[in-house]
Parts: C-alpha cells; sequence; structure tokens
C-alpha cells in the first residue's frame, strides 16, 4: 500500500513538471530559451495585469465607497507586488520553477488538486464575464448601423453571443498551441490605453452634466468585500510569473522584485485613473460593464465599446486554454488526442455561452470569480506556501504580512461570497439610463455635439 502511495505521489510529480512547462499561458520564444532583460520582463508583467478586468473597477468603487475603495485598490496592488514575490521565493526555498510544483512541494497531491482546479475555475468565469460582456456591447455597436434598431436580431444578445462563440471565439479556442495567438495579449494592451484615454475624455466631457448620486462620496459602502474580489480579478499575474522570472538574462530576486514593484506601480496607475473617471462621471449609476453607462448614441462610447469587444474576443481563447490544460492534465496524462481536443474544447465554450445566455449581470460574475477565483490565487496559496516553505521564525517581518495576507484572503473570500450570493446587486443591464433620454437635455445635447464633432 505503501508502495502503491509512493508511486502515485511520483507520478503526480512527473505530471506537474511536464505540465507546468506549458505553464498554462506560455510564451514559445520564452520556452526556447530566449532571455530578456529588465525593461522587457516589466512589460511581460503589465501586460499580464492590464486588461479585461479593468472594466469592472469603476464598479468597484461604487461597491465600497469611492474613498474606501481607493484604499482598497492601493493594498490590492501591494498584496499583488508582495504576493508575486513570494511566488518566486517559494520557489526558490523548494527548488521549483512553477507555479503547480510550488504548490505540489508544499501541499502533495491536495494542494496540487486544489490548485488546479482554481486555474480551471478563474479562467472558466472569466469566459463567462467575457460572452456578457460581447452581448452588452456588442448588441449597442450593431444598433449604431443604420437600419439596425432596438427589435433588430442584431441587437438581441442571446443571438449575438451565440454567433460570436460560433464564429468567432469557438474557431479560435480550438488552436492547439497558445504561440499561435501570442500577438493577442500586446493587442489587447494597446486597445486596453485606448479604451482608457475613452473613458478619460468622456469623463471630462460627460462627467459635469451628470449629477451626483445621493451619498456618492461617503467614505464606505457596505460592499466593501466584494469590490476586493473585483480588484484581485483585475490584478492577477500570478500564473505568468515563474515563466517571466525564468526568462530573465539574471533571475535574481532582487531583480525580481525591481521589475515587480514598477509593473505593479505602472498598472495600479492605470487602474487608478480608470476607476477615478469611470466612478467619478456616473457616481451610483455604474454598472459592472463601465460602457453600460454610456448612451447609446454616443459615437466615442460605440468606439469604445467596439475596441472592448474586439479585446474580449481576442482573449477568450487564451482563458479556454487554460481550462482545457487543466481538464486534459488531471484526466487525460497532459496529452489529448484531437477528437479530445475538439470533444472537451467544445464543451467548455458550450458550457460558457449557456451560463452566460441564461445570466447577464457581469458585476456578480466579476464578485464571484474575484472571491472564489482571484483571491485564493493572489491572497492565499502565495502566503500559505511561503508559511509552508520557510525556516523563517514566526515574528520575522516576512512571516508575519504572509499570514495577515492569508487571514485577510480567506475573511474575504468566505464573507465575499456569502454575501455576494445573500445579497446580489440589482443591474441595469440593457436599459437606456435615465439621463440619456432627450428630456434631460444638457446630456442629449453634449452627446449630439460630440458625435457631430467627431463625425
Amino acid at each position: 500500500m505503501g508502495d502503491e502511495s509512493q508511486e502515485m505521489q511520483e507520478n503526480y510529480d512527473e505530471m506537474v513538471d511536464v505540465e507546468d512547462k506549458k505553464a498554462l499561458v506560455f510564451n514559445e520564444n520564452t520556452a526556447e530559451g530566449e532571455k530578456s532583460n529588465l525593461s522587457s520582463a516589466s512589460f511581460n508583467v503589465i501586460n499580464s495585469i492590464i486588461g479585461s478586468g479593468i472594466i469592472g473597477l469603476p464598479y468597484s468603487m461604487k461597491q465600497a465607497g469611492f474613498p474606501l475603495g481607493m484604499l482598497l485598490l492601493f493594498l490590492v496592488a501591494y498584496v499583488t507586488d508582495y504576493s508575486i514575490i513570494l511566488l518566486i521565493k517559494g520557489g526558490n526555498l523548494s527548488g521549483t520553477s512553477t507555479y503547480q510544483s510550488l504548490v505540489n512541494k508544499a501541499f502533495g497531491i491536495t494542494g496540487y488538486v486544489i490548485l488546479s482546479f482554481l486555474q480551471f475555475l478563474y479562467p472558466f468565469i472569466a469566459m463567462v464575464s467575457y460572452n456578457i460582456i460581447t452581448g452588452d456591447t456588442l448588441t449597442k455597436v450593431f444598433q449604431r448601423i443604420p437600419g439596425v434598431g432596438p427589435e433588430s436580431i442584431l441587437a438581441e444578445r442571446h443571438f449575438v453571443i451565440m454567433i460570436t462563440t460560433i464564429l468567432l471565439t469557438l474557431p479560435l479556442s480550438l488552436y492547439r498551441n497558445i504561440a499561435n495567438l501570442g500577438k493577442v495579449s500586446f493587442s489587447s494592451l494597446v486597445l486596453t490605453i485606448a479604451i482608457l484615454v475613452i473613458v478619460v475624455v468622456k469623463a471630462a466631457t460627460l462627467g459635469p452634466h451628470i449629477p451626483a448620486t445621493e451619498g456618492a462620496w461617503v467614505f464606505a459602502q457596505p460592499n466593501a468585500i466584494q469590490a476586493v474580489g473585483v480588484m484581485a480579478f483585475a490584478f492577477i499575474c500570478h500564473h505568468n510569473s515563474f515563466l517571466i522570472y525564468g526568462s530573465l538574462e539574471e533571475p535574481t530576486i532582487n531583480n525580481w522584485s525591481r521589475i515587480t514593484h514598477v509593473s505593479v506601480l505602472f498598472a495600479l496607475l492605470i487602474s487608478v485613473v480608470f476607476a477615478a473617471c469611470g466612478y467619478g462621471t456616473f457616481t451610483g449609476y455604474t454598472q459592472g460593464d463601465i460602457f453600460e453607462n454610456y448612451c447609446r448614441n454616443d459615437n466615442w462610447a460605440t468606439t469604445g465599446r467596439f475596441l472592448f469587444g474586439i479585446t474580449i474576443v481576442l482573449t477568450f481563447p487564451i482563458e479556454c486554454f487554460v481550462t482545457r490544460e487543466v481538464i486534459g492534465n488531471l484526466f487525460f496524462a497532459g496529452t489529448l488526442s484531437t477528437i479530445f481536443h475538439i470533444v472537451v474544447t467544445v464543451c467548455i465554450v458550450a458550457a460558457a455561452m449557456a451560463i452566460s445566455l441564461a445570466f447577464d449581470c457581469l458585476g456578480i460574475v466579476l464578485e464571484l470569480n474575484g472571491v472564489i477565483g482571484a483571491t485564493p490565487l493572489v491572497f492565499i496559496i502565495p502566503a500559505a506556501c511561503y508559511l509552508k516553505l520557510s525556516e523563517k521564525s514566526w515574528y520575522h517581518w516576512d512571516s508575519l504580512q504572509s499570514c495577515m495576507i492569508l487571514i485577510t484572503g480567506i475573511l474575504v473570500m468566505i464573507v465575499g461570497f456569502v454575501m455576494t450570493v445573500m445579497f446580489p446587486q440589482e443591474c441595469s443591464h440593457g436599459k437606456e439610463m435615465l439621463y440619456c433620454m432627450p428630456s434631460n437635455s444638457s446630456i442629449y445635447n453634449i452627446t449630439v455635439f460630440f458625435n457631430g464633432t467627431v463625425s
């Protein structure tokens, strides 16, 4: 019996090593040995952080209260910074070079299975959120086409989600090698910056004409815990940390710390601007998808919706690749035949589509993925691994910080999940906001004016 257990453990160790050399999301050039300097590595970390999750940050300000929300955003950025460094320290302590092998070394098969589950759950729920965003954004883009009105089939979110899945995201998701999508992450970052510019411009032109809602600037709101989950969803980048660290010309903790500090600070600055401008424009009206707040006849917002729709379509296959790899490594010894590759991919994409057709509230999806998917990966697991492997005394500063992050993560995960389920927030999906009505002459006129300017 003991020999069988030892053999099972050895098989798992071997599976982990083979699996995470693929690193779930990886760069083929890095795998072949190409090394990067500090600036290149910093760009890769920034690219990993800044993505579609940024769209929910204004909503997190509404949930937490703007002043407290900003403080929490800085806190989540600090924890992200610290936990990324902890991962690499844990890898050095254990002699491992991947996230999976680190957790396997610290907590054995049980830890490996839990991490695999989380690494499946997080991108899968992200895929659901991407479909919801596609249905929200592209329907409004299509309605700007002459002859396409609210009653058109192109304005029906269910149809748009299904046709986008069948024609775009499913074919892209069927790629076997993620390297075929290697330029996607750079394109996504460029598009995200363009979207940020649009949000800033609209804050200056539209914001002054929308009156702040009651209690818009109070210090704290009762849903601050869920807000932390949304922020964690926006900042998670841990799945790429070992790859980027391994690609360095001089992979040392000091170099990695410098890269992490610069990258997280830059990402934080972008996040603060996006959150402040988005929430400052709409205050209490702010939705989980910020583009739900802009008027349908706003050309600037239509451009932003179109760009964000492209970003989502390009990012979806990468998340699908992660979920498929987890299933392949857990149940198929790391290798999927062509038939099983197609079947598993279709099942994953179809399941994500079915859920997104049934639920249309992005805010709730972001909250759930934040508290049950991102929070363990950002707060809990890196701290737990370091505490398990480190030989430093409990009162050492690294140990104390790790304990605080671990406890905070557990509280956020449990309390956030309960509050999200027990007290779900209302959504205004698909509805034209009150301030967009022609009766609100100030908004209507300013929108018409800037539409004419853009044209």
